[in-house]
């Protein structure tokens, strides 16, 4: 199902729900009910948890957003490594040019079509992609130098493979959403009672006050579908946070 469908139903669901509660409240109420005047006290203990669950969804927000920015940029740093070390096996003979680019390019499609459906979904990568990067380590770790264009390219062949091989273990321990599950409970409690606080204002069904009632409903919704959508690190589904592979590496089929 896609994530804005997902949305869309979550937001016209709670509106929905919020309309008719204000519906039912309206009916049962007492007939000498004054819904002109609403405590002092109310009012004040309302715009104060507003104030604090503003607050908080804004820092998790911040927090997500921030968890997927450095995901994105451990792809790039591991992509970027692979394709350098690509690049300056250019100075070896043909055969061992050819073997080294044929490992980085099984190590780059096993990453994408394998491990990614396995981070996307919150699972550890595969052990085979740990094997395939040691196998191209040790491949140019024992291949000695001839000349000295290949003495000048060996060291920071080793290196991009490094940084390869680092940003991959930081890429397996950012695949775990970013939010502890009491943080998620607080957000939704916090929903929950902000959207509630509404009808203690003594809501009426005047066509303004519903229309800002179901506008604050579905921000709210949509300000948590938000935090929960950037949660995913790599995304819930799907390979389009592949993309500096893809952009680099755009004759495999990924």
């Amino acid at each position: 199902m896609s994530e804005w469908l997902v949305l869309a139903i979550a937001m016209t669901l709670v509106c929905a729900l919020v309309l008719a509660f204000t519906n039912i409240r309206h009916r049962r109420a007492a007939e000498d009910e004054d819904t002109s005047e609403t405590p002092d006290v109310i009012e004040y203990m309302t715009m104060m948890v507003g104030v604090v669950y503003a607050i908080v969804l804004g820092l998790a927000i911040a927090g997500v957003w921030e968890a997927r920015g450095a995901a994105e940029d451990t792809v790039r740093r591991e992509a970027q490594a692979l394709y350098e070390v690509s690049q300056r096996a250019d100075v070896y003979p043909a055969d061992i040019r050819d073997r080294i680019r044929g490992e980085v390019d099984a190590y780059v499609t096993h990453t994408v079509s394998v491990d990614w459906p396995r981070l996307t979904s919150g699972e550890t990568p595969s052990t085979e992609g740990a094997d395939l990067l040691a196998k191209l380590r040790t491949d140019v770790t024992h291949q000695s130098p001839a000349t000295e264009l290949q003495a000048q390219a060996y060291q920071p062949l080793l290196d991009h493979i490094a940084a390869a091989d680092d940003a991959r273990h930081s890429r397996a321990q950012s695949a775990e959403p970013t939010l502890p599950g009491v943080v998620w409970f607080g957000l939704l409690t916090g929903g929950i009672v902000t959207i509630g606080l509404i009808f203690t204002l003594q809501i009426r069904r005047s066509s303004r006050e519903l229309l800002l009632a179901g506008l604050f409903s579905a921000l709210i919704v949509f300000l948590l579908f938000l935090v929960w959508s950037f949660d995913a690190p790599f995304g819930r589904d799907g390979t389009d946070s592949a993309a500096p592979f893809q952009d680099l590496f755009p004759t495999l089929k990924l």
